[in-house]
């Protein structure tokens, strides 16, 4: 179906426009925000098992893919500057319904993987905290699994009360998240003061597998991706931004800006404070790595008993976040007969999408429970690189549209252009980090697959009962709005 069908602009025509209320400084924290968060509490001590101490090194690479995607991201969404993202940059480029379909998908599952490992970490993390103010929990991996589960299910009734997300709230979100991420800072530079601390150590290259640098640092680099993604969920605020074309480009390259400076010198803080023993098993913690950090590197101060609270909360805020975007296009697919109607069931009393939230935390809470039961696996990690496989997937997808839009729409106005091959470059790194050869887990590609899998089977079964039935036609009919 064509993007510029009758029916899309009349049903566009019909709806009254977002307001829009973001200028230039609460975009750049909703940005900031979106990217800061479970992130890097869940992959640092897996990069530091990998490289050591140059752990610093796969982040600032991940920054450099992110950022030569985010301009082609810029570039369409000055060209096209409505609210349907990927799934929109897609449609216009192929025209191919199934194609956008595994697009808008496959971002609903990164949601849902992404609020998984959010989940567990925030279950490490708290933990921890209960355990540093006194209480024993004495809950081993069971129960880690256990409180992750029963988050997702609180994140379910929260989200099932109709939550509206309010940029206010994000700005106090986002303060808690680089409040967190500020201790972890100060705490390593407060050690190398005292003599505790080496600096050194951020050119020590150590890889536990004799890999070289380059293999190591690639490998790493798939892993760090996690903590990089989200300045993507912004192109849907795009109807909410004031002069959008003139702000974006500023705001969101600043915000990766800002995130990767952040993350390179909480890297900085944990290579300095732990010794190359202490880095070379710090990927056991997972989750809690960065506690370990503030625990070692200021332990005359009660910071560490504080610390892990607020990385709950900040971890809170991305998971929900997640699952509402992930419950919000399930309802918007089914709303498009590309899913079954059954998923966009809203209820009377809350005005919720009832069935998409049921069935997104239902995809979850067997993730956690499948990857907890693989006696080779680790949950944060196998989660976090299932949701960066699915994003750059995603990411490699919107290079190419890019670079076809250009040719197929050459007339459409666009006030940012990304320079050159860029976006051929960005595409060929994203393809090359989704492959094996960055030594990227096998359980990482059978999670997507299932994932992928469930949604072509429910795509299949749409397209089966709608055939033929001139009134249900299975295709996005107003792509411009698939997220409203």
């Amino acid at each position: 179906m064509s993007s510029s069908s009758p029916s899309q602009v009349d049903v566009g025509a019909s709806q009254p426009e977002l307001k829009r209320v973001m200028g230039p400084r609460l975009l750049l924290l909703f940005i900031v925000g979106d990217i800061l968060g479970a992130g890097v509490y869940a992959v640092t001590g897996q990069m530091a098992g990998i490289v050591g101490g140059v752990v610093w090194l796969p982040f600032l690479v991940a920054f450099v893919v992110a950022s030569l995607t985010a301009l082609s991201y810029l570039e369409l969404v000055t060209k096209y500057p409505q609210a349907a993202g990927a799934a929109l940059y897609t449609h216009k480029a192929f025209g191919l319904h199934f194609v956008t379909f595994l697009v808008a998908f496959a971002v609903i599952c990164s949601g849902i993987t992404s609020a998984a490992t959010s989940s567990n970490v925030l279950a490490q993390n708290l933990i921890a905290g209960l355990d540093g103010v006194g209480l024993e929990t004495g809950l081993g991996s069971t129960g880690t699994t256990l409180i992750a589960m029963a988050f997702m299910l609180v994140l379910a009734l929260v989200n099932l009360r109709g939550v509206g997300e309010s940029v206010k709230f994000n700005v106090v979100l986002t303060l808690v998240e680089v409040v967190a991420l500020s201790i972890v800072i100060l705490v390593g530079f407060f050690a190398m003061t005292r003599g505790d601390g080496d600096l050194s150590r951020i050119t020590a290259f150590e890889s536990p597998e004799d890999k070289g640098l380059f293999l190591a640092v690639t490998a790493a680099t798939s892993v760090a991706f996690f903590a990089m993604v989200g300045f993507e969920d912004s192109v849907n605020m795009v109807e909410e931004t004031q002069e959008p074309e003139r702000i974006f480009p500023r705001m969101m390259l600043s915000g990766l800006g800002i995130a990767v400076v952040f993350y390179m010198l909480v890297a900085v803080a944990v290579v300095s404070v732990l010794t190359p023993d202490e880095l070379s098993t710090i990927n056991e913690s997972e989750g809690r790595a960065l506690l370990e950090v503030v625990s070692k590197g200021a332990p005359d101060f009660p910071i560490d008993t504080v610390f892990p609270f607020l990385a709950v909360f900040a971890v809170a805020n991305t998971a929900l976040i997640n699952m509402l975007m992930a419950s919000r296009l399930l309802y918007g697919m089914a709303r498009q007969d590309v899913l079954p109607r059954s998923l966009g069931k809203v209820s009377a009393s809350r005005q919720a999408p009832y069935v998409g939230i049921a069935f997104s935390t239902l995809l979850a809470l067997g993730l956690i429970f499948f990857v907890s039961t693989r006696p080779d696996s680790t949950v944060v990690a196998s989660l976090a690189g299932t949701t960066s496989l699915l994003l750059l997937g995603v990411f490699t997808v919107v290079n190419v549209a890019c670079v076809v839009l250009r040719r197929k729409d050459p007339r459409a106005r666009s006030f940012f252009t990304s320079p050159g091959p860029t976006p051929v470059v960005a595409g060929l790194l994203c393809l090359y980090l989704i492959g094996p050869w960055v030594d990227r887990d096998a359980i990482e590609y059978q999670i997507a697959a299932v994932l992928l899998g469930i949604g072509v089977v429910l795509w299949a079964l749409t397209w089966s009962t709608n055939r033929g039935v001139r009134a249900k036609k299975t295709g996005f009919r107003d792509i411009e709005h698939l997220d409203s």
